[in-house]
């Protein structure tokens, strides 16, 4: 069961980076996109972290009481 936890913890991760970069790309490039999308990237991003680590915090718990 942990297996497959630590891989959609991982796969999770991965969604928080493609969120971050894309927002980074945005700025970047320094076009009107940015300023049209810029709170709502923060706004994913920030969900995106929260679902990783409250996931790190459900793994860490149950291994903790014994789980397998």
């Amino acid at each position: 069961m942990f297996d497959v936890l630590f891989y959609v913890i991982v796969f999770a991760c991965f969604g928080v980076v493609l969120v971050l970069m894309t927002g980074m790309g945005g700025f970047a490039k320094g076009s009107g996109w940015a300023k049209n999308n810029a709170n709502r990237l923060m706004r994913w991003r920030l969900i995106a972290q929260f679902v990783v680590v409250l996931l790190m915090v459900i793994v860490m718990l149950a291994r903790q009481s014994g789980g397998s």
